[in-house]
Parts: structure tokens; sequence; C-alpha cells
């Protein structure tokens, strides 16, 4: 990787192509998530929770089998939404040194100059013509933003709802047909009848905090794992 900085001077002419694609790690079967996207993801995908070293993580189901991702068309993502872990592409947050250098300065916008898809010829500019950014630019500056503040928060978040009883350890058993299977062990997912329990202080305090319309929001995902085998389905039997 070689993340540079960008700006309208050096960079005035540059192009990125947003194609996606398994050369740039779109083909896996779940996707890194955060709490702003919930309303989105649950839509279109699965939301489930793990545990790691790190705390709790939230995760998209995006296929069944290892390196797949059923909402993936070639270079293109056959989805309403696209998590934003994977629409930033080959951009980055890096903290620019205050011009003292005594301490940290704002976050700023990097892009990969090693990425395939920077510098191609068909790609979209960065800047305007006389240095203003491109919406391009603008939205790619969004997911960045959104994914720099959800970072800090998403820990906090994912916490209250394991604290309040919220979510319960499960293995996924996912039937494709009658004779394929798959298990997807070591899940958190919502407990909707404890959703369902909470009353009183405890519900006040997760409906202003955020973390209730959280819950709801990831409880209703789940049925789109029904739209996951729909597509498995198809990817299996292309003529049905």
């Amino acid at each position: 990787m070689n993340p540079v900085q960008i700006n309208n001077i050096d960079h005035a002419n540059l192009r990125v192509s947003p194609r996606a694609g398994a050369a740039f790690g779109d083909a896996a079967n779940q996707a890194l998530v955060f709490p702003a996207e919930f309303e989105e993801l649950q839509r279109e995908f699965a939301i489930i929770f793990r545990r790691r070293e790190a705390g709790i993580q939230a995760y998209a189901l995006l296929g069944l089998d290892r390196d797949e991702n059923l909402f993936l068309a070639g270079d293109r993502w056959a989805s309403r939404y696209v998590p934003a872990m994977h629409q930033r592409g080959p951009f980055s947050i890096g903290i620019a040194r205050s011009a003292d250098g005594a301490g940290a300065g704002e976050p700023m916008v990097h892009v990969d100059m090693d990425d395939p898809r920077v510098g191609a010829g068909e790609g979209l500019p960065l800047f305007l013509e006389h240095g203003g950014n491109t919406p391009y630019l603008n939205r790619i500056s969004e997911i960045l933003q959104l994914l720099y503040r959800e970072t800090d928060r998403a820990p906090g978040a994912y916490a209250a709802l394991d604290q309040a009883g919220l979510l319960a350890p499960v293995t996924l058993t996912v039937d494709v047909s009658e004779d394929r299977r798959y298990t997807i062990p070591d899940v958190l997912v919502i407990d909707v009848e404890r959703l369902a329990a909470v009353t009183g202080a405890a519900l006040e305090q997760l409906y202003s905090a955020g973390i209730l319309r959280l819950a709801i929001l990831a409880a209703a995902s789940l049925g789109n794992i029904q739209q996951l085998i729909a597509r498995k389905q198809a990817l299996l039997d292309p003529v049905a």
C-alpha cells in the first residue's frame, strides 16, 4: 500500500475508478458494519454480531461459502446499499500532524496510489477544473467521516446491547436445499423475547441512548436471510 494525502494541486488530474470486485477485497461472506448504517443495512442484509478480542463487532452477512459475496456481480454490487467499508474503495483516513508537530492534526483523505483503480483513465475525477471537490470526492469524504466517527462509537453501543442482555449466542442454520445446509457458529443475534420484555426505566434508558433502535433494526434484519438463501439457490441452479 502507498497511502498519500490528496490535494487539488498534486492530484488535480487524478482519476479513480469506483469499481468493485474480488481483487479489491469485496469477495467476502461478511462485511464489518457500524451503527449509523443499520437503517440502510436492515433493508438488504442480515446483521449479526461476534465477540472479538477488541470487543463485540457487527457484520452484514453477504454469503454462505468462504470468500463468497452473493451481492457482488462482476465489478459492481447488486444491492441497494453497499457497506461503508466497501464503499470507501482505495481511500482511507489519515491523521495529518500539526504544523509544529506538537500534536495530532485533522483527519485527512488519503488514497492508495498502488491500487489499480487509482489513475485509471476511465475513472472519476476528484477535483473540479478550478480546484473544488467533485461530488464523487464529497461522497467519499462523507463515507470516511462515518467510518472515523463510528469506529469510536460502535464498541460502546454494542457493549450496551450486551449489558442489557439483548444479545444471544446462536449457531445459525441455513437450509438452501434438502441436501445443502450451512451452519454459521459463534454468532450473536438480538434476542427478540428479551427485547420485548424490557420495560420501565431500562426501556427508557435504551430508547434515549439510541440503543433500542439499533436492537430493533438488527432484529428485523434477520428476515433477509431468506433473500440470501434465494440468491444462493439462483447461483446453484440459475435456470430454476
